[in-house]
């Protein structure tokens, strides 16, 4: 079911195989190591070094991707970040690819602002570049969270196995698939594309069972719930649940903007989410504000962009099937409540004197005194606010 949804060729030789995994985490530790175990195999045949992999993705990444170099020995090569672009740029991505490169991996719904990566132009790019070079690198998806989401929403956006180079495709049952935490997905194209020296066989259950994961001994109940909802709703149902959450987002997205206070930063192309950022943060901060909702009962996380732009704060709110539209203004009419109440909290008129010496004919000196309002800012906390600011937020969920 799956793999149908991401649109994986079917044939004779075309049969595709997956994996059931904890969370998207799990999934993309097997991918890198399916296409670093690749790489070494084909270096080895051509009697390369094979001892140097690198992995090319945006800045960003998840923090799994992050771990699974470090635990793996893959050297990760990020893509930066720039103010107004805040997903992996193809065309850098691709000039950062060299005969070390065991995948690029492109994000279908960053966690940073919900937005898919074009990873169609991607595929374009990469493949000129191999026909260039002879090399072959290929592409893995991280569709955690837009995996459940494109296929109903965007149906001709290409950015699944109708692309040639795209080898895998991890995606999370636990998000837009609607079931609750705990269970991932792993899909590649075709058998060719999973080692299968990777895999081990066991027959202590009763018959052959092949198994790749890093883990083994979990409960079943994730793979059931997902094999349920897929039954229950179906494909209209999954789409008409996706379109809801979208609308909730675009009503909350225009109930943010209509305080006056904030800019968008999440994009038009994307999972149900917003994100935005204050458009004056002389006064206070997202964080304020991010801390200052929690009185009403709200968690929206507010962090820093990744390099090189950092100096990006903004605010995120994830829609979720049980997010209602009334939520929803729920939530912009507390919003309003807060930028109103850290107004009044940061702005108080205050009465400054000022004396100034004035040296008259004859050394006589003569002092003038003036007095003025003026608008000075009321210290919140000062040391939570500065502490939090020069934090990176780098493991969102």
């Amino acid at each position: 079911m799956i793999s149908h949804l991401l649109n994986a060729p079917i044939g004779e030789d075309d049969i595709a195989v997956g994996v059931g995994t904890v969370g998207s985490s799990e999934a993309i530790m097997l991918a890198g190591l399916a296409f670093k175990r690749k790489w070494q195999n084909e270096r080895k045949a051509e009697g390369k070094p094979h001892d140097k992999p690198n992995i090319v993705t945006g800045a960003n990444v998840q923090v799994c991707w992050e771990k699974f170099a470090k635990y793996f020995e893959v050297e990760l090569k990020e893509v930066k970040l720039r103010e107004g672009f805040y997903v992996m740029d193809p065309v850098k991505a691709v000039e950062m690819v060299d005969e070390n490169t065991i995948c690029v991996a492109a994000i279908l719904g960053s966690i940073l602002t919900g937005e898919f990566e074009d990873i169609k132009l991607l595929n374009h790019l990469l493949t000129e570049k191999n026909r260039e070079t002879g090399w072959s690198t290929p592409i893995h998806v991280d569709a955690a969270s837009g995996g459940f989401v494109a296929p109903f929403l965007y149906p001709d956006l290409e950015w699944d196995f109708r692309l040639p180079l795209v080898k895998s495709i991890n995606v999370s049952g636990h998000k837009y698939g609607l079931v609750y935490a705990g269970v991932g997905w792993i899909v590649w194209r075709n058998k060719e594309d999973l080692p299968e020296e990777l895999i081990f066989h066991i027959n202590y259950l009763g018959s052959d069972q092949p198994t790749f994961t890093l883990n083994f001994s979990k409960g079943s109940s994730q793979i059931i719930a997902q094999y349920y909802q897929f039954i229950r709703l179906g494909f209209e149902g999954y789409r008409s649940i996706m379109e809801n959450c979208m609308e909730n987002a675009k009503a909350l997205k225009e109930g943010i903007q209509a305080t006056g206070r904030f800019e968008m930063v999440s994009g038009d192309v994307g999972v149900p989410l917003v994100a935005f950022s204050l458009r004056d943060s002389s006064r206070y901060t997202v964080f304020d504000v991010s801390q200052s909702l929690r009185r009403f009962g709200w968690i929206v996380p507010a962090y820093t962009m990744p390099a090189n732009a950092e100096h990006v704060a903004v605010l995120r709110v994830v829609i979720r099937e049980d997010f209602s539209g009334s939520l929803a203004e729920r939530l912009v009419s507390d919003i309003r409540k807060v930028v109103a109440d850290l107004d009044g909290r940061w702005s108080r008129t205050a009465i400054v004197a000022e004396v100034k010496a004035e040296e008259k004919p004859g050394g006589v000196v003569a002092y003038r005194k003036s007095v003025r309002e003026t608008t000075q800012p009321q210290e919140i906390d000062g040391d939570r606010r500065g502490r939090v600011d020069r934090k990176k937020t780098s493991g969102v969920c």
